[in-house]
């Protein structure tokens, strides 16, 4: 899944959260949406990125233009462990042992981003 876009295409709006493991936060993860395109239009708008913090809380801001939020669409998330080679242009989530792949490579979650926004997207993710 590729995070970079041709700009931001649509109404931005603020989205924060927290993240869990079995039920603990996950610190140092990265989260990002990418918005889900349609067959008449394949680039739904730029995509969005937070990092947790050790408690578990993130909130997103756009990858061009560093704006708080993400663009109202319906949405695929990716959580990955963060790693210091990390590049948001060319991101790639590398193999985790801590998280399993449909939670980042072959990911299965998804967000609904209103235009109201959310300060509830959370995930409680399981490591089994």
């Amino acid at each position: 899944m590729i995070v970079a876009g041709c700009g931001s295409s649509g109404k931005v709006a603020p989205v924060s959260g927290t993240v869990t493991l079995d039920g603990k936060p996950l610190a140092n993860a990265r989260v990002v949406f990418q918005p889900i395109g349609s067959p008449g239009k394949p680039n739904a708008g730029m995509g969005s990125t937070g990092d947790t913090d050790a408690n578990g809380k993130y909130t997103l801001k756009t990858v061009d233009t560093d704006q708080s939020g993400a663009v109202v669409a319906k949405h695929s998330v990716i959580i990955s462990l963060k790693t210091e080679s990390s590049d948001l242009d060319t991101y790639r989530p590398p193999p985790q042992k801590g998280l399993p792949a449909k939670y980042n490579r072959q990911s299965e979650l998804q967000f609904d981003v209103t235009p109201q926004g959310s300060d509830a997207a959370n995930f409680d993710l399981k490591s089994r």
